[in-house]
């Protein structure tokens, strides 16, 4: 499967969980829900993904040569 598929899936699945988690620990409201979400699985993805991300920059170079 193409890299950015599975990297964007992952990031979107990072997001999710993190939506359902914040809501189950109490965070209520909409707008502030999605900014911690954001958040959290922003910094949950540069630690989790980092073998995506670099699957997905060797892709990109490899299609600029």
């Amino acid at each position: 499967m193409h890299p950015a598929i599975v990297y964007t899936a992952s990031r979107l699945g990072l997001l999710a969980v993190s939506i359902g988690v914040l809501y189950l620990l109490g965070l209520r409201e909409p707008f502030v829900l999605l900014v911690v979400a954001f958040l959290v699985s922003g910094a949950a993805s540069y630690v989790l993904l980092s073998e995506q991300r670099d699957a997905l920059s060797a892709r990109i170079a490899k299609n600029r040569e």
